[in-house]
This record gives C-alpha cells, structure tokens and sequence, in this order.
C-alpha cells in the first residue's frame, strides 16, 4: 500500500525538517523527487540520503517567493503528479511586535510561494489528468498563539488556500489538502531555541513539548507518514480536508 511508483512528486523546503522526512519517505516509497529549496548543501545532503537508498531524486534552486524563479524551475520539471507545499519561515511576535517588514517576509515566502508553487503545479496536474497537492498550514490556523500574529496569518492564508483549489479543480481530479501539525523536533526548533533561549535550551525544550498533551513534539517521519497517505492512490476519496496532527494539542488541551 502508499506505493508511489512511477510518480513525479515535488517538495518544497526538502532539504530539512519535515520537507527532508518527505523527500526520502516518498523517494522511498518508489517516486521521483524534485527538491525546491533555497539552501543548496542541505539540498544536496537530502538528495545523498535518497541516493544512497537507490531512490531518485533531483534539486533544483529557488526562491519560491520569486514567480518568474518558480515558474522557471516548474517548466524544467514537467508535468507532475504530487506537491508539496512545505517551505515557510517563522516570525515570534504579536501585532504590535510584528513591523512591516516582517509581515511582507512572512507573506512572501508563506503565503506568495505557496500561492506560486500551486499556480505552476496545477498547470503541470491538469496535462496529467490528476494531481495530489498538501499543504503544510499549522495549528495556528485552528486556534490562538501567543506570539506568532504574522505567523498565524499565513498559516491561516494556507488552510484558505487549500480549500479553495480542492473546490475549483475538482473536474480536474485534482485533490488538496493540507496538515496542521504542532510542533515539530526539527534542526528549526533547536535552533529557535537556542537564539531565543540561550542557557535555558533544556528547560524550554521540555516546556515546549508539554504543550502537546500526548508529552512530547512530533518527529517529522511521523508528517511525512501522514503526507504519504494523503498523497497516495488510498486517499483518493480525500479533497478539501486538513488534518491535523498535534498530539491532542486543538482538542485536548483544556
């Protein structure tokens, strides 16, 4: 089952965290894979541990922010069958925290890039007849940060996003849907936690993964195991949904 032979999938931000956990599950799982990423060595470190799997895949340089860039890389690709819409940056702040120019970055690269991926993938899905498309939104689009004004907005932007394009391409049998998970134990969130904590990593780490009332973060194998099932053949009765995957975070934390 989840077998992806002879698919051509494209993720956006595969060179870490939970875009690099894609990469290889669905390399893994038989597709080809073609890594969108802004970062060219942590591209490359993706694309070693797919090969040495004796997966396919292949990297292509981007800012997916930039249409004319996206569109580019798009064209060299082809046709596809999947994308994933993973790429995104965080911002810590509420409103009267969040300037102008953070709220530009935030929409550039979150909301713009994932509107410019979709754009030129669904052109390259409609020549194929079908096309399976996650986008990776967050919790924050179903309930109240603290902090994270910017952030919530285009996470927000993504959830919106997502149901739209699964209601307009339906007779193109074209599914979209999208994730919202909690956090995730990525390099990110160490990093995070490094800047904004410095000499209390350990104490806030363990904070951090209390929030989620299951006790802990999320590993990104366990989106990318989600990720694979939506975008496989087994889920092709599934459009317009998000999915959260949270350890409880939405439900049960009261």
């Amino acid at each position: 089952m989840f077998k992806l032979t002879g698919k051509k999938a494209v993720v956006t931000g595969g060179g870490s965290g939970i875009g690099k956990a894609i990469s290889i599950v669905f390399a893994r799982q038989g597709a080809e894979v073609h890594i969108i990423e802004l970062q060219k060595d942590a591209a490359a470190q993706t694309l070693t541990e797919i090969e040495a799997e004796g997966g396919r895949a292949y990297s292509h340089t981007c800012d997916v922010s930039k249409q004319g860039q996206v569109k580019e890389v798009f064209e060299a690709i082809g046709a596809l069958d999947i994308l994933i819409n993973n790429a995104g940056i965080a911002h810590v702040g509420n409103l009267e925290k969040t300037s102008e120019e953070d709220m530009d970055r935030i929409y550039q690269v979150n909301v713009k890039g994932a509107y410019n991926c979709l754009q030129a993938a669904v052109a390259g899905m409609k020549q194929n007849g079908s096309g399976a498309i996650l986008n990776l939104a967050s919790i924050a689009s179903h309930v109240g940060i603290p902090d994270r004004f910017a952030y919530t907005m285009s996470k927000g932007a993504i959830h919106a996003m997502t149901m739209s394009v699964a209601k307009d391409y339906l007779g193109a049998n074209i599914r979209c849907n999208s994730v919202s998970p909690a956090r995730v134990h990525t390099p990110f969130v160490d990093g995070f936690i490094a800047k904004n904590y410095p000499g209390k990593e350990e104490e806030m780490f363990e904070k951090l993964s209390k929030t989620q009332p299951i006790g802990r973060m999320a590993k990104p194998e366990e989106v990318a195991a989600l990720a694979l099932f939506l975008c496989s053949d087994e889920a092709g009765f599934i459009t317009g949904c998000d999915y959260p995957i949270d350890g409880g975070f939405i439900r049960l934390n009261n």
